[in-house]
């Protein structure tokens, strides 16, 4: 006989896995609740005992993704490779992991320094991905390249990339501009407090 908590727990993988699907089809906003019960056939109700709101549903689906991040970073600083090249393999990374789920770049990036965000702990996981990008490249990155600021900006690019027809290497170039304002220059100073707000 199967146990109530092992069903349960097959219920919940279930949901987000079907969820998962209809999130990186729909995006976030064209989902309902409704739908997601329907396509992975359970009840309104045993999918609101696991997932009270969409937004926890959409959390869930996300942290799998999100576990990726200390993977693909350690893998960029690994690699034996200029530091332009180890800072371009974590931003490709990035923004394909934002990129992943329609609709999840633009959600993620508007959520950072939101600590009322239902993705809150996700903008920290990536905050603290490019504190360690940042950490890990050292002098090689401009004075006063701060974790949100790269956040921001490949969020920005990934947004883009996510709602057009913008080709992979269009994608490329972009985070490649992104990697040269991020690189250090001879004589640069950092910029202004207030420019990184």
């Amino acid at each position: 006989m199967v146990s109530v908590r092992a069903d349960a727990r097959r219920n919940r993988d279930r949901i987000v896995e079907v969820a998962r699907d209809i999130f990186r089809a729909k995006g976030y906003d064209a989902v309902s609740m409704d739908e997601v019960a329907k396509a992975a056939g359970v009840g309104a109700g045993t999918l609101y005992r696991h997932f009270p709101t969409k937004e926890d549903l959409y959390d869930a689906v996300l942290e799998a993704w999100a576990e990726r991040v200390n993977g693909a970073v350690e893998r960029a600083l690994s690699l034996d490779a200029p530091s332009r090249e180890r800072l371009m393999a974590w931003l490709t990374d990035f923004a394909a992991m934002l990129t992943e789920h329609k609709g999840a770049a633009a959600r993620i990036t508007a959520a950072l320094g939101d600590p009322g965000s239902p993705f809150a702990a996700k903008c920290q996981r990536y905050l603290g991905a490019n504190g360690r990008i940042i950490e890990g490249l050292g002098p090689a990155l401009r004075p006063g390249v701060e974790p949100l600021q790269i956040s921001r900006l490949v969020g920005g690019v990934a947004a883009v990339a996510d709602t057009s027809e913008m080709s992979p290497d269009a994608l490329v170039a972009m985070l490649e501009i992104v990697a040269d304002g991020l690189l250090a220059r001879e004589g640069a100073t950092p910029p202004s407090v207030s420019a990184s707000r």
